[in-house]
């Protein structure tokens, strides 16, 4: 190992790597955990039956690279919310513990979703002041991908809760992209003020207020107001928030355009010798398409809010998507985005904080 990679490793977090989570696990959570040492540096604990994460680690060369914590119970990808509490001993619960103890900073999991949702804010608990914690997801707009939140974490939310989605989603933004000033837009049906149902009026109401609320202990949010569906991809803002349900949909329909497009595409690019001969010509340009829009680019999904950073990468990831997951997971828990999170939602100065003062001003 080289010196450069022995001083990131004395500095950076030490990172819970849910080993037993996701459809190619345990090998391809092995496999990317290993690159992430290898490559970058990084300090990672591989949680799950050890025998099985040992005997993948002997097959890598690495037993003496990355530690193990033993978790004989696991997640099934079809679990849900209650999976927090019917799973106490699984590794996406044994990793929590880690982070409870302070043995690790940050847990990366490709398990189910709802499971490592309901798991992780079972175990680590929501941040003082923090009403719910939400699922935030990067799209893949340029120059820097724009953070979508809630993805699907709060189907039923107030509006209290959007306004601090917005200030969860600017902490990320600045911690993992850099952005000094976020731009934040909320999703609804029009971008004209009072456009949407009575969450999106009031929130609105709220953001605005935060926007321009400049007395003491207020934290700084630059709202640009609504934007609609068709925006999410323009890059236009830096966040954009909503509830978990419309985010959701938002999120899958996404998804569900891009790989039909895909699909398209390829269908056209393969119908004929000179199609073919024409992809030759294109292949960086291809493979640069291909790659921006790959979920394994990303790393995963970011839950904001709790006592502990916790990056949910796509269940059928790769050892590249574990990898890259465990590289966001780095950064953010590096970048302190806990504390972040804490000095834009805490304002001690004030005995009901600031949130509590603008959702009451009109009483």
């Amino acid at each position: 190992m080289s010196g450069g990679s022995q001083a990131r490793r004395s500095e950076t977090p030490v990172i819970a790597v849910d080993a037993m989570g996701g459809d190619h696990a345990p090998g391809a959570i092995v496999r990317g955990a290993v690159r992430a040492v290898r490559e970058h540096g990084l300090r990672l604990i591989l949680v799950g039956r050890s025998r099985e994460v040992a005997a993948l680690l002997a097959e890598e060369g690495a037993t003496r690279e990355i530690p193990i914590a033993h978790a004989e119970d696991t997640l099934a990808m079809n679990e849900g919310a209650l999976a927090g509490w019917r799973r106490p001993r699984s590794s996406a619960a044994v990793a929590c513990k880690l982070i409870r103890q302070g043995d690790a900073a940050a847990l990366v999991s490709a398990g189910s979703t709802g499971g490592v949702v309901a798991t992780s804010t079972v175990r680590l608990r929501t941040q003082p002041g923090v009403l719910r914690a939400a699922l935030a997801v990067a799209l893949p707009t340029r120059p820097m991908p724009t953070i979508l939140l809630d993805a699907g974490a709060n189907a039923d939310a107030k509006p209290e809760m959007l306004v601090q989605f917005a200030h969860l989603g600017a902490a990320y933004a600045q911690t993992g992209y850099g952005v000094a000033d976020p731009r934040v837009g909320m999703l609804t049906i029009g971008s004209e003020p009072g456009k949407g149902n009575k969450l999106a009026r009031k929130a609105a109401e709220l953001l605005h207020a935060t926007a321009a609320d400049t007395s003491a202990g207020a934290p700084r949010l630059d709202f640009r107001g609504n934007i609609e569906g068709h925006d999410l991809l323009s890059g236009e803002v830096d966040v954009v928030v909503t509830d978990g349900f419309t985010g959701n949909v938002a999120l899958k329909s996404i998804e569900g355009a891009v790989g039909f497009a895909f699909d398209t595409i390829q269908e056209a690019l393969t119908s004929s010798r000179l199609a073919k001969a024409g992809t030759l010509l294109q292949r960086r340009a291809l493979r640069e398409l291909s790659e921006r829009f790959d979920s394994d680019t990303y790393g995963g999904a970011v839950l904001l809010g709790l006592n502990g950073t916790v990056v949910i990468a796509h269940g059928a990831s790769s050892a590249r998507g574990i990898e890259r997951a465990c590289l966001l997971a780095a950064d953010l828990a590096g970048g302190r985005i806990v504390d972040q999170v804490r000095r834009r939602l805490h304002a001690p100065s004030r005995p009901h904080g600031w949130l509590h003062r603008l959702s009451h001003a009109d009483e």
